[in-house]
């Protein structure tokens, strides 16, 4: 099997304990929950059954041995993971409306992950065929930027498949926004990229969607995946393009949706093997995107990210 390394932030979303107009003037209260997006989906990866590494930085704080904790508990390779004393660990405040759809307060920058660079990866990290996964949250200042695409870089070269999604959090930006160039130069480095409808819609600006999708195939870009909350999920490859209707759920807490899913299409991924044609396998296609929408319906209906990722036996009983 293929194994799954997951580079960039992990943090402690504090989830809170009101959920929309149904709060009322209830007191708020705010829970842990270990969080980041690559970090859930290096545990979505392990809880899967596939072997799991993260690559990141954790301050040397209360929240760093809290994440560490809870990464080592559910299987995943914390080879990859320097703690330092030079920042903390990122926080976000997490609120909900009543549909589960969430907003952030993120306390970034600084913090930890940030000052990941390339002389902190482990010896020979690459050195054998690997899925490594990667999102913008690693963009957001300059040597944090240069340090991801350099390593997506490397992991291309090295004969790994780079995935990244997308996962834009404009307010992580100084600007308020996301570079669209830079966003778009980490998706071109992949083989795999997922993003939402919105997040497509943003990247393209003012471009038609399909011509935008073209151009980021023709970088070399195999497999372009489009996520639209409850609505269907497309898939976009040179010459196809395949649709799976998620299972209808009722979200809880769609925190960890989207990297329940791409965890369960790269598990998919990781079983299937990276050394041949699989995005010409439209067989293999449609059992992963069942499996990842399967998953992301598992995640939104409970609180919290890893805390809510499922494992094999969890998605038994749900069928999409």
């Amino acid at each position: 099997m293929t194994p799954v390394i997951a580079f960039g932030e992990a943090l402690v979303d504090m989830l809170s304990s009101r959920l929309g107009e149904a709060a009322g003037n209830a007191p708020e209260t705010f829970t842990p929950y270990a969080g980041g997006a690559p970090a859930n989906v290096a545990v979505a990866c392990a809880r899967l059954g596939v072997p799991s590494r993260f690559l990141g930085m954790l301050g040397e704080d209360h929240f760093g041995d809290f994440l560490a904790a809870e990464l080592a508990s559910h299987g995943v390779d914390l080879s990859g993971v320097v703690r330092t004393r030079e920042a903390r660990t990122a926080l976000a405040f997490v609120s909900r409306d009543a549909y589960g759809e969430r907003t952030f307060d993120f306390y970034r920058p600084p913090a930890a992950d940030l000052l990941y660079r390339l002389e902190h990866l482990p010896a020979g990290v690459f050195a054998n065929p690997a899925i490594v996964h990667f999102c913008s949250n690693s963009l957001t200042e300059a040597e944090i930027a240069e340090t991801t695409l350099s390593m997506a870089d490397m992991a291309g070269r090295a004969g790994c498949l780079v995935s990244v999604d997308a996962n834009l959090r404009h307010n992580l930006w100084a600007s308020g926004s996301a570079d669209i160039a830079l966003v778009t130069q980490l998706i071109d480095r992949a083989e795999l990229a997922k993003l939402s409808t919105e997040e497509l819609d943003y990247l393209r600006a003012d471009h038609p969607a399909d011509a935008w999708l073209a151009e980021r195939l023709a970088a070399g870009v195999k497999l372009l995946v489009i996520t639209n909350g409850p609505g269907d999920v497309r898939a976009v490859g040179v010459g196809r393009e395949l649709r799976h209707a998620p299972p209808a759920v009722e979200a809880v807490d769609t925190t960890a949706g989207g990297d329940a899913f791409i965890g369960g299409l790269l598990a998919e991924l990781a079983e299937h093997g990276i050394d041949n044609a699989w995005y010409h396998d439209e067989a293999f296609l449609q059992r992963a995107l069942g499996t990842a929408a399967n998953c992301g319906a598992h995640a939104v209906t409970r609180p919290g990210a890893y805390a809510a990722l499922p494992d094999r036996h969890d998605l038994a009983g749900l069928r999409g």
